[in-house]
C-alpha cells in the first residue's frame, strides 16, 4: 500500500544523485509517512538513505533507523593544548594505548553491564542472552567502518577528544530480530504498528540500544581519561561533555501534532541543542547548536556524507593519495591500505555541507584533527 507523497524538505550542497532521489521518492510514498527531510550529507544506503528524517503518525520503519541503533558522537575537552602530541614518540605511544584500551571489536575479558541496562529488560530472552555475551564483551569498543576516536584542537589550540561509535553487535541483532517479525510492508520496506505488541517491543528495545550505545561511548572516553592521566598527567573536563546520537526513532511534536520521528544518520537540532558534526578523518569537525527549523523536523546532518561507496573508494584512492590527504595528522600509517575507503576524498566537502545547513545549525566551535584512531 502506498500513500500520497509526503511533504518534502531538502538541504543539499549540490544536486542529489538519481539514486538518492529515487530512494527519497520511494519512502515519501510509503504508508503513513507524512514528512521527509533530506539532510545535506544524504547518501544511498539499503532501503532508506543515510541522512534522512521522516515522520509518521503510527507506523515504525526500522530501515529508517538502521541497524546501528543509537550510533552517535561524544566529545570532551582536555586540560592540554595541541602540542601535547608534538612528536612521533608521544603520538605512537598514545596510539598503542588506544589499541590496547579501546579495541575495535571486543575486550579480552567480559565486562558487567551497568545496572541501568541490566534493569531494563529486552523484549525477548534471546536478546537478553546476547546482551550478557556480546553486549558485555563489546562494551567500550569502537567498531569498524566510519567509527573513530580523534584528538582535535579548537581555535584556541585547546585539545578535545571525540568518539563516534554505536551499539555494536547489539543494535544489529535487535534490528534483525524485530524485522523478522514485521507486521507488514509498504513500498517493500517492513513496518510495525507502534500501538501493537511488535511495535511496542521494538520501541522498547530501541530505548535499550540507545542507552547501550551512549554507555559505550562514555566507557571509551573514560578509558581515554585514564590513558591521559597515566601518560600525560592530563585531565578531562566532564562538565563540558557534548553527546548526541543520530540513529533513532522517538515521539516528538512537530507542527502541533505528535509524530514518530525516525532519524537515520541525522541529528536532532532543536533550538540551542548541542551537537557534533565531523567531516572525515583529516578534515574539520564542528560543534554546533540547533536553530530548531520546523521544516527540517528540527534536524541537521551527522557528518559530511559519503561521496564514494566503499568499493569505489578502494578502486579510486591509493595508499599514497591517502598519505597526502592526512599529512600533518598523527595516525597509524601501517593501515593506510585498509583505510583508503575512509579517505577524506571519499566524503563530501564538509565546508559545503555546513554552508548548506546554516539555517539548521549555528557553529560554536571549529576543530582540526591532531590524531585519528580507527580500529582494525
Amino acid at each position: 500500500m502506498t500513500s500520497p507523497p509526503a511533504t518534502l524538505f531538502v538541504r543539499s550542497p549540490g544536486r542529489l544523485s538519481t539514486e538518492v532521489v529515487d530512494s527519497v521518492n520511494r519512502i515519501r510514498t510509503a504508508e503513513d509517512v507524512r514528512y521527509v527531510a533530506v539532510m545535506p550529507d544524504a547518501h544511498l544506503a539499503a532501503e532508506v538513505c543515510v541522512g534522512l528524517v521522516l515522520a509518521t503518525n503510527r507506523l515504525i520503519y526500522p530501515a529508517a533507523v538502521g541497524g546501528d541503533i543509537g550510533c552517535g558522537m561524544a566529545a570532551v575537552p582536555i586540560d592540554a593544548e595541541a602540542d601535547l602530541l608534538d612528536d612521533d614518540v608521544s603520538a605512537g605511544q598514545l596510539l598503542g594505548d588506544l589499541y590496547r584500551e579501546v579495541p575495535s571489536n571486543r575486550h579480552r575479558t567480559r565486562r558487567a553491564l551497568p545496572d541501568r541496562l541490566r534493569d531494563f529488560p529486552l523484549s525477548d530472552p534471546r536478546l537478553g542472552r546476547m546482551a550478557e555475551r556480546e553486549g558485555c564483551i563489546q562494551l567500550g569498543t569502537l567498531g569498524r567502518g566510519n567509527h573513530f576516536l580523534e584528538f582535535q584542537a579548537d581555535e584556541d589550540d585547546r585539545m578535545w577528544v571525540m568518539v563516534h561509535s554505536g551499539s555494536r553487535a547489539m543494535g544489529q541483532v535487535i534490528t534483525a530480530h524485530h524485522v523478522r517479525n514485521a507486521e507488514g510492508s509498504s513500498v517493500g520496506i517492513p513496518f510495525f504498528d507502534a500501538e501493537g505488541h511488535a511495535g511496542r517491543a521494538y520501541l522498547s528495545d530501541v530505548g535499550w540500544a540507545r542507552e547501550y550505545s551512549a554507555t559505550n561511548r562514555l566507557e571509551m572516553l573514560r578509558a581515554v581519561e585514564t590513558i591521559l592521566a597515566d601518560r600525560f598527567s592530563a585531565t578531562v573536563d566532564w562538565s563540558r561533555l557534548i553527546h548526541s546520537d543520530h540513529d533513532h526513532v522517538r515521539r516528538e511534536t512537530h507542527f502541533g501534532n505528535d509524530y514518530l520521528v525516525h532519524r537515520k544518520g541525522a541529528q536532532s537540532a532543536r533550538t540551542d541543542e548541542a551537537g557534533i558534526i565531523p567531516g572525515s578523518m583529516g578534515t574539520a569537525t564542528f560543534h554546533v547548536v540547533g536553530r530548531g527549523l520546523p521544516e527540517s523536523l528540527r534536524s541537521c546532518s551527522h557528518g559530511a556524507g559519503r561521496r564514494l561507496s566503499r568499493d569505489a573508494a578502494r578502486r579510486q584512492i591509493g595508499a599514497r593519495q591517502l598519505e597526502r590527504e592526512l599529512r600533518g595528522i598523527w595516525c597509524d600509517r601501517r593501515r593506510f591500505d585498509v583505510l583508503r575507503e575512509e579517505a577524506p576524498s571519499a566524503y563530501h566537502d564538509i565546508e559545503k555541507v555546513m554552508q548548506a545547513q546554516k539555517d539548521l545549525v549555528r557553529v560554536v566551535r571549529r576543530l582540526r584533527p591532531v590524531l585519528s584512531y580507527k580500529g582494525t
